[in-house]
This record gives structure tokens, sequence and C-alpha cells, in this order.
């Protein structure tokens, strides 16, 4: 992929991502997150290789699905209200489609089956955009509904998604599928925590892309892709293997 292709992408992926974090209409956040979604397919199939396009699939079907949702919500909201701000969703259905659509988004369980497979067919580097990029704009918009998305939803889906984060990386080998269930966890942790609080969320959201963006760009830089690797990390980066 040329420079000035690869500039245009990145360039587009943040663009969506601030529209959305800075959007207080449902259809300019929905605009938003669709030019992220576009932008990034092309860089998780930048390899060509056959896992890479399945890959990049599976994130656009998924991702796909959840905006259509979370169009569909704010239009039932529209109807029911005659206003389409995002911090004034009143219709029930709409609350509760919203945050099954943002949960679809993040990849809360039981709707994260895409995020290990993705992982798993895409580059480190395109991974750590996945798990700490793409997370921002729907967990931007999860907190501004905080006190009005369905928090019974959001409790069961983000206590699952601790239970199945925690069990489903136990027999994996392939580091990239445990950092998935790892991401699940704690995308669990904080849709938990923002039915209580969501500057507590917003904290947990912070911590989490500070911790991981040093682990995958250490694994990165020390080319390591399985638990065995792991292994003999110290041969090649003696310093590098006490932090990874």
């Amino acid at each position: 992929m040329s420079p000035m292709i690869t500039s245009i992408l990145i360039l587009s992926l943040a663009t969506g991502t601030i529209i959305t974090m800075a959007s207080f209409h449902w259809l300019v956040a929905w605009m938003g997150l669709e030019l992220n979604t576009l932008a990034i397919l092309p860089v998780i199939s930048e390899s060509h290789h056959p896992r890479a396009t399945e890959a990049s699939t599976k994130y656009f079907l998924t991702q796909a699905a959840a905006s259509s949702l979370i169009l569909f919500s704010s239009v039932m909201n529209a109807q029911a209200t005659g206003q389409w701000s995002i911090l004034q969703l009143e219709d029930p259905l709409a609350q509760t489609l919203l945050t099954v659509a943002l949960a679809m988004k993040l990849g809360l369980a039981p709707a994260h089956f895409w995020l290990p497979e993705v992982l798993q067919g895409s580059s480190f580097k395109t991974g750590l955009i996945i798990i700490t990029w793409q997370k921002l704009a729907p967990m931007t918009l999860l907190l501004l509904t905080w006190n009005q998305a369905s928090m019974l939803t959001l409790m069961m889906m983000g206590s699952l998604s601790v239970a199945v984060g925690g069990l489903g990386g136990l027999n994996q080998t392939q580091l990239r599928k445990v950092i998935a269930f790892s991401s699940i966890a704690h995308l669990g942790w904080m849709a938990t925590i923002v039915t209580k609080s969501n500057k507590l969320a917003l904290l947990n959201l912070t911590m989490y892309i500070l911790i991981s963006t040093p682990m995958m760009l250490s694994l990165i830089f020390s080319s390591t892709k399985t638990t065995q690797d792991l292994t003999t990390t110290w041969t090649t980066s003696p310093m590098l293997a006490p932090l990874t």
C-alpha cells in the first residue's frame, strides 16, 4: 500500500472517530461510525492473505449490522420524541436496541465472536488499532447515553463478557486470540462500570489503552506471535522479555 493511500486511510480513521465523538446528532454520529468502519477495512486486508480477507469481511458484516441497529434505534427515538439529539434517548425499545448495537461494535458477549477471528487474521499493528482506537467512538456514545441506556442489558452483557473473556483465553496459544479475549474481558468491566459511573468507566478505558498499547508494541518489536515464542524472547530482547 502506497504512503499516500495509507495517509488517507489513517486520516479517514481519525476523522470518523472525531466526528462521532464531537456530534450531538444521531445521523452525524452514524456517519462518523460508517467512515471509521470503511477506513479500517483496507487496512485489515492489506496483506491480501485469505485470512486477512476473511477477517475484513467478518469485521464489515458485524459493524454494518451494528450501525444499522444504531440508525434504526435513532429513527425510532426520533419518531417517538420528534428530535435527533443523542442526549435525549427516551424510547425504551430504542434504548435497548442502541445498547445491543454498541455492544456489537465493542465486541461484548454474546456478540463477541468476531473479535478473536478478526484479530487473528490481522497484523499486530492493525490489531492494536482495532482494540484501542476503534473502541473510542462506540465508548463515547455509551458514555454519552450512560444514564439513558438499558442498564439491565448492559449489566448482563458486561458480566457475561467478563466470564467469556476470562475463560476463553485459557486454552489459546495464539497471542492475538489471547489479547482479543483479554479485550473482551476489559470491555465487560467497562460496560459494568458504566452502569454506576461514566467517569470511572472513562478512567478504566484510559488505563486499558495505556496498558494495551505498550504491550502490543513490545510484541511487534520482538515479533512474538505465540505463547511458545514468549519463552525465547529473552534471547533476542533481554530487556523487553520481563515487560512482555
